[in-house]
């Protein structure tokens, strides 16, 4: 068992007024980019506050996500509902792009967290920069008494102009990556964030300081729920200047925009400077998080809340010569989540090894809250098993993008096409896991995996996503293995 194991769960005696919950969502933060779960391939990253919220809490050490990417992870983890393998889910919405399936709105007939605590007398609380949560046809502010968009991250058409001279194209962007393309997405960029002269003008600051003001203007609610959503550290790595050169002094070119591509021929003064800005871009959302724990220690928050930390996903930055995001080939950097739950008073303190997933976050909040949701979940309370010190919460956890589907085990890591071609098998066991895909000398074990994917797939996988996995190529690598018994 924990230390200071508190058997109420952070649910509030007969002698207390009430629990309040914050989640704390950093878009893109590497699990291994925490001091607390390790450091990545290029060397450590300095998160001090991260560090010292991970002594105080509850860490879950094989926590995963539950569909991906940004969207659907949040759908996932806002309603406790399983999203994969994305049936009514094949979104073409008027003023956005197709980011994968699933990139679309919450069912209307599925409550969100939000919701299900407004209706328990919480007031409610969002402050967010992720722009994609407020695009047309969105809705993920449903059930927040308050909700606040900050507006000017990445592609959000938060100012028009002026226009970026080909001379500071050029300083943002090197000449080998320009593109059409990327000069667009560049040219957005920097055109949204031409007034920041100072640290606390950039857009985790901003996230953070005003869910400090949130929490200050509403002391008088008997109990809260928040959510803080920061896009950083996602692309574009904007940092300020003094974080970068924790990492790297050197003054070279710019690099602040994923490739999404093979790394084996980039100039590596351009990744050593991307890993740099990433890096400092992690440390400076770990500042104002300390920033934000110590508004809540100021307002007397720490003995009466909740705190859960985590992250949709990761980012390749160099990792097995690729730089991006992906749903196939599947990796820990992207896969792998942090998840770090802060009971009232830090009197649950301890680490776990149970596989988790988002899903699992929003029915362990309801626990927590004492409150019972209106319907079946797909997610599971999980700290009681945690506490318990138990090994077995979920024997596997089922993790979807795209056309790509990925079962994980104690033991296994297995990546498909959900047309149960283009296996990957990894032995997590092994030192060096994903230097060597094993589907071909253990195909009993793939195809035992791909079918609890298949089990997961509550009514089949849509025609159309099946459709999808036929078009897409096999990755390099795969192995010919047809994972389908």
């Amino acid at each position: 068992m924990a230390e200071g194991i508190s058997p109420s769960l952070g649910r509030p005696s007969s002698g207390e007024e009430r629990l309040n919950v914050v989640l704390v969502v950093f878009d893109s933060l590497r699990k291994d980019c925490v001091g607390a779960y390790g450091s990545p391939p290029w060397g450590t990253v300095r998160t001090p506050h991260f560090d010292e919220f991970a002594k105080q809490s509850m860490v879950m050490r094989r926590a995963y996500p539950e569909s991906l990417p940004t969207l659907p992870a949040r759908r996932a983890l806002y309603t406790g509902r399983q999203v994969y393998p994305f049936h009514n889910a094949d979104f073409h919405l008027k003023g956005d792009f197709v980011g994968a399936p699933g990139w679309g709105p919450i069912p209307e007939d599925q409550p969100t967290l939000a919701e299900m605590l407004a209706q328990e007398g919480y007031r409610t609380g969002l402050i967010s920069d992720v722009y994609h949560m407020f695009k047309p046809s969105k809705n993920f502010w449903r059930g927040f008494d308050q909700w606040m968009f900050l507006r000017g991250q990445e592609s959000d058409p938060g100012r028009s102009g002026p226009r970026l001279t080909q001379e500071e194209i050029d300083y943002w962007l090197p000449k080998e990556m320009q593109n059409q393309r990327t000069i667009a997405f560049i040219q957005r960029c920097i055109t949204n964030i031409r007034d920041r002269n100072k640290e606390e003008d950039f857009f985790a600051a901003r996230v953070l300081k005003e869910a400090a003001l949130w929490l200050e203007q509403n002391q008088d609610a008997q109990k809260f729920f928040l959510t803080v959503e920061s896009f950083d550290p996602h692309e574009p790595w904007l940092v300020p200047a003094h974080y970068r050169r924790m990492y790297l002094k050197d003054a070279g070119r710019e690099q602040v925009k994923s490739g999404y591509k093979d790394t084996s021929t980039m100039d590596p003064a351009l990744l050593t400077r991307t890993q740099a800005n990433y890096s400092g871009l992690v440390t400076f959302c770990d500042r104002w998080f300390g920033y934000f724990m110590e508004s809540m220690r100021v307002l007397g928050l720490l003995d009466n809340t909740m705190i859960v930390f985590t992250s949709d996903h990761g980012h390749s930055i160099g990792d097995a010569n690729y730089m991006g995001k992906r749903g196939y080939p599947s990796s820990p950097e992207v896969f792998d989540v942090p998840l770090m739950i802060r009971q009232p008073g830090a009197k649950l303190v301890g680490s776990s090894d149970l596989l988790v997933q988002h899903t699992d976050v929003a029915a362990q909040v309801l626990e927590s809250a004492g409150v019972k949701p209106p319907g079946d979940m797909d997610g599971r309370p999980f700290l009681q098993a945690a506490i318990q010190g138990k090994r077995r919460f979920r024997d596997h956890v089922t993790i979807a993008w795209g056309s790509a589907v990925t079962v994980v085990t104690q033991r296994w890591w297995c990546n498909c096409k959900v047309n149960a071609r283009g296996v990957f098998l990894h032995d997590l066991g092994r030192a060096k896991p994903f230097e060597a895909n094993l589907a071909d000398r253990h195909p009993d074990v793939a195809r035992r995996l791909f079918s609890m994917a298949v089990k997961d797939a509550k009514g089949g996988f849509p025609e159309w996503l099946a459709q999808l996995a036929e078009k897409e190529k096999d990755a390099p690598g795969c192995s010919d293995l047809v994972a389908r018994e």
